[in-house]
């Protein structure tokens, strides 16, 4: 028999595994094929389906355990950009949603920690990137920083901030973020027991949303620091007069060149924090995440941030929901969460020319206090 080269063996037996376990065949089979060498992350080049969205699609747990156990790439997607657990959901398939999404747990976990090593050998290809690879000002906070913005209203007069990148328009910030905005900073004030004299950090100005309505309190903070690091939002915080706002505080520069000054320090805690960064990927925030302890004012304090995490995909927002949590939990802060309803009543006026980065019906509001001890 004439020899194949292993790249054509590889996808030979790749399909042979996708269409073997589509077809039904048995558990035995479907192992046997993998022990001759056939790849459990290969897709197939017709639909990019791979061997766990095949499992997925025959609802075989045992066989969706079994491939994650052999190296399954739990977030692959398909032409469709289908995961495997987005096509276990369209069953009503719980066991085999959550064995795929627990993989992505602890997948992502292990890169994290790696990572944190400073690991150069480590290969990331297979990790979760929120923000696709990306080299742009939408990707990366020094080419952001040294962008231009253009702050705008659309058609029907929805407040936008945009940044262009190679001719298409991003939002950094949108006017359809209002009632998450409105939930968030209802949830965070109801929360609190002492309601007055409060002091407000808030990472990310963006347009001023959340700002506007921390002002708007019933007692206006008697601190209220934002942090904001691109000139183009300082100066659009100028001509609409939030340096001169009496208890606003701005300091000019990017969170991590702040935050352990001792003049900020001497600031002392803050009663509610929030933030909301563009560029910055999940790593950021979980460095953010790590000053928490040292910036509450103690255990009556309220944390947190926009939840955009992977939330173009169910199963990728649901990951990252869990994984901060656990990383929140890590420094001894404890998480509600509250859903908050987003669907747009007309879908093309939200994202105007906008690239869509929140496409999910439903906005998962986190917030954040110091655990306190029985």
């Amino acid at each position: 028999m004439e020899d194949i080269e292993p790249p054509e063996l590889a996808t030979q037996l790749g399909e042979q595994l996708v269409a073997e376990i589509l077809q039904n065949a048995s558990v035995d089979a479907v192992k046997s094929l993998v022990e001759a060498g056939a790849p459990v992350w290969y897709q197939s080049g017709a639909e990019g389906t791979s061997p766990l969205h095949a499992a997925a699609y025959v609802r075989s747990l045992e066989l969706v355990k079994y491939l994650i156990d052999k190296g399954a790439v739990w977030n692959a997607v398909d032409f469709m950009q289908n995961t495997a657990g987005d096509i276990a959901l369209s069953f009503n398939d719980a066991e085999i949603y959550t064995a795929v999404r627990d993989a992505g747990i602890r997948t992502e976990l292990l890169l994290g920690l790696l990572s944190s090593r400073d690991d150069s050998s480590l290969d990331h290809s297979t990790n979760l990137i929120l923000r696709a690879s990306d080299d742009t000002a939408a990707g990366s906070s020094e080419d952001f920083l040294s962008s231009k913005l253009r702050y705008t209203k659309d058609e029907s007069g929805q407040d936008l901030c945009f940044i262009e990148v190679d001719g298409e328009d991003i939002g950094v910030m949108m006017g359809w973020e209002m009632p998450i905005m409105k939930e968030t900073v209802h949830s965070i004030y109801d929360s609190l027991p002492e309601r007055d004299n409060i002091r407000v950090l808030n990472v990310g100005f963006g347009l001023g949303i959340i700002d506007r309505l921390f002002q708007a309190l019933p007692t206006p903070p008697a601190l209220h620091v934002i942090i904001e690091p691109h000139p183009d939002v300082l100066r659009y915080m100028k001509d609409n007069d939030w340096h001169q706002k009496p208890g606003v505080r701005v300091l000019e520069g990017r969170w991590q060149d702040l935050v352990e000054k001792e003049d900020f320090l001497a600031l002392g805690g803050f009663d509610v924090i929030y933030t909301d960064t563009f560029s910055e990927n999940y790593r950021d925030l979980h460095q953010f995440f790590e000053h928490l302890p040292d910036l509450l004012s103690g255990s009556n304090a309220r944390f947190s941030f926009f939840h955009g995490l992977g939330a173009t995909n169910p199963l990728f927002y649901d990951v990252y929901t869990r994984i901060s949590e656990l990383h929140l939990a890590e420094i001894g802060l404890d998480v509600q969460w509250s859903d908050v309803d987003v669907r747009p009543p007309k879908y093309e006026e939200r994202w105007a020319r906008s690239r869509e980065y929140f496409t999910l019906p439903t906005y998962r509001l986190p917030l954040a206090y110091l655990h306190t001890l029985p």
